[in-house]
C-alpha cells in the first residue's frame, strides 16, 4: 500500500482543484444559515442516501467509476464510519487506511447565478472531494465542518460530456453529478489527534453531508456578541457578519434584522442598503435593558432573523443566542450569573455500540437528555469539536460545554502540525461562537504525554500553547481558555484541570481532598476534569475497598507514566482491584461528597458518561474498550449513574444497589450491606416484606450519604424494596436476587445455556461452577464465545453482552446469537484451563 505521501503525490492529487479549498469557516454560518432560510425554494438537501463504499485503496477516481469487476462496493447510508464494528474487534486492530465513497448528486440551483455547495460536518480523518475525475477540495482534520464550493465543477461537467463520462458503467446510472469521496484515517505524524490517543481515531463519512444552495452573494458568517458587564446590568448586543461573495459583485445588499427574546416577542428592528462588503461588518448594535439570563436552570435562547436581499435573490436566516456573565474567582469557586455554582460535570466522546462516530441524531438526543437527567450542568467534549447537534442541545438543555481542539498527546509536532491547531481552533469558534453553552475553549489534552513524536520539548510546547491561547482571545476575547494535564504548563491558560486520579491510577480516594486542595494554591483558577473508574458492567463485590490496604498512601494521586497498563509499576486500584460497580460507586460516592463540602471549588468532570473504543487497552475486560463510563457504549446505565444522580438530581429518584446483581453471597445470617442511592430526605427498606428502619439523609455520611443498611439474607430467593420520601413525594424502587451461602473452589467447568430468545435472537448465558457444580462468583476468567451453524454471533459492540472475548462478571457471561437460516447452530464458550461447553440451537 502507498503511504499518504505517496499518494499525495500521485496524478490523482495532482488534478487542478476546481474549488476554494477547505473553507472550514463556511460549516457553521453560511450553510447553517441558509439551511434556516424560510424561501420557498428547496436550499439545502440531505445527502444520506444513495451512496456506495468500498473499504481499500485504489489507483485513483477511473478505479472509483470502473472497478465493478474488481472491487465490490455496498450500499451505505450516510452518517457512515467504516470502523462501526471494528474498533473492538477483541483479536484485530481497527482499519486504518483509505474508504472510498461515490454517489450522483442532481443539482438544481434555485438561485440564478447562485453557488452550490457541499457540506460536511465532520469526517474522518483527510478527506478528498472528486467531481468526475477532479479534486474539489482536501481538509484534513477530523471533527470541524467544512465546505467547497462545487459550482464551477457542476459547470464543466454539464458542459462536458467526456467529463461526465468517467462515471458511465455497463449498467445504467442514477442523474446528476457523480462525487467520490475518499476518507483516509491512516496513521499521520503530521495531524492531529496524535496516533498514541487513547481513543479510536475513526474514518468515514460520520457526520451529515449536505448540498446547500445560496445566492451569488449570501452571508457567510454571522456572530453575535453579547456584554454583561455585571449580572444586573443591561446588555449591549452587537451583530456582525461576513460575506460570501466568490465572484466580488460589487452589487447592494437590503438587510432587515430582527433580533426577538426567550417568549418571542420582537425587541429590536434594524434595516439599512448596503454595498457588499469585504471582512467582517457590524449590521447593528442596540441595548437590552432587562436581558433574560441564559442558565442551566432557564436555558433562555434569543432569536436573531436577518432578512437578506440582493439582485441574485434573497433569503432570511436565524441564529439562536443567548446572553449570560461568568466569573472565576481567583483559587475560588465560579459563577454564572453573579451566583456561585457548582459545575457538576462529565464528559462525552463521540461513540456508540455498532456506528462508532456515526452516531444517529435521535440517539445523540437520547445520550444528552441522559446526561441532563443525571443533573449534570456541565460537560467537557473530548478530546475535538463536536456535532452542531451535540451544541445545539447543550443551549436547549442548560449544560455548559468545554469543548477543545485535537492536540491530544503529539508532543510538539513541526510546522504543518502546528498549522492544524491553529486552523483547528479558528474554526472551532468561529463555527461554535453563538452557542451560549459554551464556556471554554480548550486548547489541548495531556500535551506531556512520554515518548511522544517528534519530541515533548516543555519550552516548545510552551511557546505554542501561549500562541493558541492569544490567538483564541483574539478571536473570542469573551471566553477562556483551559487545558488539561501539562504541568510544566500550567500557568498559561486562564483555567487549568491538573492529573488527579485519587484512587484509581494512584493512591486512594480518601487522599481527594488533600489533592485537590494542594492544587489550588498552584494555579489561579482550578477545574477538575477526568476522575473516576473503570468498572465491568455486571461485576459486583461484596468487598470491593480491600484492595486499598495494599495502596501506597502519601504520594500523591496523579497518573504516572503508563499507569493505565495493567501490568509493571507500583500497586494501583486500576490494575489490582476487581473493576466492580460496587467499586466505582464508592469511589464516585467518595468525591462526590468532598466536593459538595468546598466553598472554594469551581467544580470537576467526571470521565466518561459513556464506554468507548481505545486502541490501547486490549487487556480490559472488555477489549479495547475504556471501561470509565457510567453507562455502557449502548447506553445500558451502569449503578454509577444513580450515584450522581443521588447528588445532582433536583427530581426526587431512589435506586437500591444491584439491580444487575442477581446473585449475592455470605454464610447463613451474615449481615450484609444494602445502599440506597437518593437524593430524598428518608429512605425506609423492606427486606422480604419487613421493615429494617428509616434512614436519614447526609451527604457526609459514607458511603450511600446515609441510607445504607447492614441486614441477614435468606438463603435462595430475597427481595429488597424500598420507600423514599422527599416533601410530599414518595418514590418506591425494588429488586430480587439469590443469595449464596454454599462456597466454591477452583473454576472447573462451564455451563452454557439459553437465557432469552426474542425472534430470531438467541441469547445465551456461560456460567462457571467447580468442580462439585458451585457458581465461583468472585470468578473473572476471560472466555471466548464462537459459534457454527446457521447463525452468527452479534458481537465487535463494545459491550459486556457483545463481545466474543469478555471476563465473566460473577462467574457470568452472555452473548447472543442471531439465526441465519433455519438449520442447526452450534455456540461454544470456552477458557484456558477450564473444560469448555457447547450449547446447540436445535433446526426450526
Amino acid at each position: 500500500m502507498p503511504t499518504r505521501r505517496q499518494f499525495l503525490k500521485s496524478s490523482v492529487f495532482a488534478t487542478t482543484s476546481l474549488s476554494l479549498g477547505s473553507h472550514s469557516t463556511l460549516g457553521a454560518s453560511l450553510v447553517r444559515l441558509a439551511q434556516s432560510s424560510d424561501t420557498n425554494a428547496q436550499t439545502s438537501v440531505r445527502l444520506s442516501s444513495g451512496w456506495e463504499f468500498l473499504r481499500e485503496t485504489l489507483g485513483g477516481t477511473w478505479e472509483v467509476w470502473h472497478s465493478q469487476e474488481v472491487a465490490t462496493w455496498k450500499a451505505v447510508e450516510i452518517p457512515h464510519c467504516f470502523n462501526a464494528y471494528d474498533g473492538c474487534d477483541p483479536d484485530t486492530p481497527a482499519y486504518r487506511g483509505h474508504g472510498w465513497y461515490r454517489t450522483h448528486i442532481p443539482v438544481a440551483n434555485p438561485y440564478p447565478q447562485g453557488r452550490t455547495l457541499l457540506h460536511f460536518e465532520g469526517a474522518g480523518q483527510t478527506t478528498t472531494v472528486y467531481a468526475g475525475d477532479s479534486v474539489v477540495g482536501q481538509h484534513i482534520g477530523g471533527y470541524d465542518e467544512f465546505v467547497f464550493d462545487i459550482t464551477d465543477a457542476v459547470q464543466q461537467l454539464a458542459a462536458s460530456p467526456q467529463a461526465n463520462a468517467v462515471s458511465q458503467k455497463k449498467q445504467a446510472q442514477p442523474s446528476g453529478i457523480p462525487v467520490a469521496v475518499l476518507c483516509d484515517n491512516s496513521r499521520d505524524l503530521d495531524r492531529m489527534p496524535s496516533d498514541l490517543s487513547d481513543f479510536t481515531l475513526y474514518g468515514g463519512l460520520y457526520r451529515h453531508i449536505n448540498l446547500v444552495y445560496v445566492p451569488a452573494i449570501s452571508l457567510e458568517t454571522v456572530h453575535i456578541k453579547t456584554s454583561l458587564p455585571t449580572p444586573k446590568s443591561s446588555a449591549e448586543i452587537e451583530v456582525e457578519a461576513s460575506l460570501y461573495n466568490p465572484t466580488r459583485d460589487p452589487g447592494e445588499v437590503q438587510l432587515e434584522i430582527e433580533i426577538f427574546d426567550p417568549k418571542g416577542t420582537r425587541i429590536h428592528i434594524a434595516k439599512q442598503n448596503l454595498a457588499s462588503w469585504t471582512g467582517t461588518k457590524t449590521l447593528t448594535r442596540f441595548t437590552a435593558k432587562t436581558p433574560q439570563l441564559w442558565s442551566p436552570a432557564l436555558p433562555d435562547l434569543y432569536t436573531c432573523h436577518i432578512r437578506f436581499k440582493t439582485a441574485h435573490g434573497e433569503y432570511t436566516a436565524q441564529e439562536s443566542f443567548g446572553i449570560r456573565h461568568t466569573e472565576w474567582i481567583d483559587h475560588g469557586p465560579f459563577k454564572l450569573n453573579g451566583e456561585r455554582l457548582l459545575l457538576r460535570g462529565t464528559h462525552r466522546h463521540e461513540d456508540h455500540a455498532g456506528y462508532a462516530a456515526a452516531m444517529p441524531d435521535d440517539l445523540i438526543e437520547q445520550e444528552m437528555h441522559l446526561i441532563k437527567e443525571m443533573g449534570a450542568n456541565f460537560i467537557r467534549l473530548a478530546h475535538y469539536q463536536q456535532s452542531r447537534r451535540v451544541l445545539d442541545l447543550c443551549d436547549r438543555l442548560g449544560i455548559l460545554v468545554w469543548e477543545e481542539i485535537p492536540w491530544c498527546r503529539g508532543g510538539i509536532g513541526n510546522e504543518v502540525f502546528q498549522e492544524m491547531g491553529r486552523r483547528t481552533l479558528r474554526n472551532m469558534i468561529s463555527q461554535h461562537y453563538n452557542h451560549p453553552s459554551i464556556l471554554l475553549w480548550g486548547l489541548g489534552n495531556e500535551n506531556d504525554w512520554p515518548t511522544e513524536y517528534p519530541e515533548v520539548n516543555q519550552q516548545k510546547i510552551r511557546a505554542y500553547l501561549t500562541e493558541l491561547r492569544d490567538l483564541s482571545h483574539q478571536l473570542d476575547p469573551s471566553r477562556m481558555t483551559t487545558i488539561r494535564r501539562c504541568d510544566f504548563a500550567r500557568d498559561i491558560p486562564d483555567v487549568y484541570s491538573p492529573s488527579i486520579w485519587a484512587g484509581w491510577y494512584s493512591g486512594t480516594y480518601p487522599e481527594y481532598q488533600k489533592s485537590l486542595e494542594t492544587q489550588r494554591e498552584r494555579v489561579k483558577h482550578l477545574f477538575h476534569a477526568e476522575w473516576g473508574a473503570d468498572s465491568h458492567a455486571g461485576r459486583h463485590s461484596e468487598n470491593p475497598d480491600k484492595v486499598l490496604a495494599e495502596i501506597a498512601t502519601g504520594r500523591g494521586t496523579d497518573e504516572r507514566g503508563l499507569a493505565y497498563l495493567h501490568t509493571g509499576g507500583e500497586a494501583r486500584v486500576s490494575r489490582d482491584g476487581d473493576w466492580s460497580e460496587t467499586y466505582a460507586c464508592n469511589l464516585f460516592d467518595w468525591h462526590l461528597k468532598v466536593q459538595e463540602t468546598l466553598d472554594w471549588f469551581a467544580g470537576s468532570a467526571q470521565w466518561v458518561f459513556k464506554d468507548f473504543t481505545t486502541p490501547l487497552r486490549v487487556d480490559n475486560p472488555v477489549p479495547r474498550i475504556n471501561q470509565k463510563g457510567v453507562i455502557t457504549r449502548d447506553m445500558q446505565k451502569k449503578e454509577s449513574y444513580f450515584v450522581f444522580q443521588s447528588y445532582w438530581s433536583e427530581t426526587p429518584m431512589a435506586h437500591i444497589y444491584g439491580h444487575t446483581w442477581p446473585v449475592r453471597w455470605g454464610a447463613p445470617g451474615e449481615q450484609k450491606m444494602v445502599k440506597v442511592y437518593s437524593n430524598c430526605e428518608t429512605a425506609e427498606l423492606f427486606v422480604n416484606g419487613v421493615s429494617a428502619g428509616v434512614r436519614h439523609r447526609n451527604s457526609q455520611d459514607f458511603p450511600a450519604a446515609g441510607l445504607r443498611w447492614m441486614v441477614p439474607f435468606t438463603g435462595g430467593a430475597n427481595k429488597l424494596r424500598v420507600i423514599a420520601k422527599k416533601g410530599a413525594t414518595m418514590i418506591t424502587d425494588e429488586i430480587g436476587f439469590q443469595y449464596q451461602t454454599q462456597t466454591w473452589s477452583k473454576p472447573a467447568k462451564f455451563v452454557l445455556t439459553e437465557a432469552k430468545r426474542s425472534g430470531d435472537k438467541i441469547t445465551v448465558e456461560a456460567t462457571l461452577l467447580d468442580a462439585q457444580g458451585a457458581l465461583c462468583l468472585d470468578a473473572r476468567n476471560r472466555v471466548r464465545f464462537s459459534a457454527a451453524g446457521s447463525g452468527k454471533l452479534i458481537d465487535n459492540l463494545g459491550t459486556p453482552s457483545g463481545s466474543r472475548v469478555v471476563e465473566m462478571a460473577n462467574g457470568r457471561a452472555c452473548i447472543s446469537l442471531q439465526r441465519t437460516g433455519t438449520g442447526q447452530s452450534v455456540i461454544a464458550v470456552e477458557s484456558p484451563g477450564i473444560q469448555g461447553a457447547l450449547l446447540i440451537v436445535p433446526s426450526i
